[in-house]
């Protein structure tokens, strides 16, 4: 059987590839032991209902660096893979062991970004071919009765205004059992969808008005550390350092002492791990609001002074995020620079891994031309290439090299399951009706 992939795969520029050899070897021949570990957590442990996980990979290190529980990309997956969909989301509603035949999607409130729309129509035909009665309930407040989107790909989108009675939302007469959240609660949580007799997943505790980056990396650091004494492994390889302070105000300078100082600290740490694996690197770091999404409120330092140096207009950008939500704390994080390129042109590319339920069931390449390795691609102007996952990251193949297509694809599977696993952990800690063991 070949194993030629049937979409291009980026290149790994970087010749620093000894490290990353040694993860894809550990995790080759650790198989096992790593399967069985999913497994057990698992069975004690229930993942969110789908995620997405943004990974960069170094050539020296292979890590995460955002999760985020409403992916809003499903029109971007290889189209091969629409089968193992399917099963999951069965699957994944199937472990509610709730009678459940009517779902509800309540999407971000956008009537003209196309992309999002496509994908919104996507998750609705990923349902339905799973079996559900599908309807979309829009929280746009001048909604007053349903609005049809034509689409490009042909596709019609209808929109119809989210209702409640009692402790129950509806559209229309259609009243559902279940309510999937793909809206992240930016603006904050919502009266309309609070205190609900209705399955409402994800939790809306966990809309970005409350959940947190530095929470979910504090959980990510002991599930890494945890899986690599599992294998012996150096958990720096898979673990992006970080670390935080209080408020800040950017248009103020309130706050820029602390910032000035953790960001000398964390490079000061990352440059000791690049001293000990020889890479011949510039430490990073990523400034990034601690609750925010659509790559907004983010910067790229290599020093402390450039943060007391920052003008007006930068400023400004970092002070706000989605929804004109004001900034009042950011995570510091190790930048890890992404090494892979996509095409003739070389155009820096990063991985994104999209899973349902504990299943990884594609993903695609984030791709920025404008972009170096060292800066961050969610911004205007990436675009998507479909990623060429061989068997979708589950299948290795111990007869080719550690770096080979199935291998490289197995190790993002692996990282991306472990920011699942700490995503989990999320949902234990503020929802703990959410997050019981399964049975069965």
């Amino acid at each position: 059987m070949s194993t030629q992939p049937a979409y291009p795969v980026p290149h790994l520029t970087t010749a620093l590839t000894g490290p990353l050899h040694k993860i894809e070897t550990h995790l080759l021949e650790h198989q096992a032991e790593i399967e069985s570990w999913f497994r057990k957590h698992w069975l004690a442990e229930r993942p969110p209902f789908y995620c997405s996980v943004d990974l960069r990979n170094a050539g020296y290190k292979l890590a995460p660096i955002d999760t985020n529980l409403f992916p809003a990309g499903f029109n971007n997956l290889n189209p091969a893979f629409e089968s193992l969909c399917i099963q999951a989301l069965q699957a994944a509603i199937e472990h509610y062991q709730q009678p459940i035949d009517r779902i509800l999607i309540v999407p971000e409130n956008h009537t003209r970004n196309m992309f999002y729309l496509e994908h919104v129509a996507v998750l609705k035909g990923l349902l339905e071919k799973a079996g559900f009665e599908v309807r979309i309930g829009s929280m746009i407040e001048d909604l007053a009765e349903p609005m049809t989107i034509e689409l490009e790909s042909g596709k019609s989108l209808v929109l119809e205004p989210l209702q409640r009675a009692g402790k129950r939302v509806h559209v229309g007469d259609y009243d559902p059992e279940f309510v999937l959240l793909n809206n992240d609660l930016s603006a904050g949580r919502p009266a309309i969808l609070d205190g609900l007799d209705q399955i409402v997943t994800p939790p809306i505790a966990l809309g970005w008005s409350s959940r947190s980056k530095s929470a979910h990396f504090k959980h990510y650091r002991e599930v890494a550390t945890e899986f690599c004494e599992l294998i012996g492994l150096d958990p720096w390889l898979l673990v992006p350092a970080y670390r935080n302070c209080g408020e800040i105000d950017f248009m103020n300078r309130a706050g820029e002492a602390c910032l000035n100082k953790n960001v000398a600290i964390l490079l000061e740490e990352i440059q000791a791990k690049y001293d000990e694996y020889g890479v011949p690197c510039q430490p990073f770091v990523m400034i990034k609001a601690d609750a925010g999404t659509y790559g907004m409120g983010v910067m790229t330092v290599t020093s402390a002074d450039q943060v007391g140096e920052l003008n007006r207009k930068q400023r400004t950008r970092m002070a706000t995020t989605k929804e004109g939500q004001k900034v009042t704390r950011v995570i510091i994080q190790e930048g890890v620079y992404t090494h892979e390129t996509w095409g003739d042109e070389q155009t820096v590319a990063e991985p994104v891994v999209y899973m349902v339920d504990h299943h990884v069931v594609g993903g695609f390449y984030r791709v920025h031309n404008a972009r170096s390795s060292s800066e961050n691609l969610n911004s205007p102007g990436m675009r998507f290439e479909r990623l060429a996952f061989a068997d979708c990251c589950i299948s290795p193949d111990k007869a080719q090299a550690p770096d080979a297509h199935p291998n490289r694809f197995y190790a993002y599977g692996v990282v991306a399951r472990l920011a699942l696993l700490a995503a989990a952990r999320e949902i234990a800690d503020c929802c703990p009706d959410q997050s019981v063991a399964r049975a069965g």
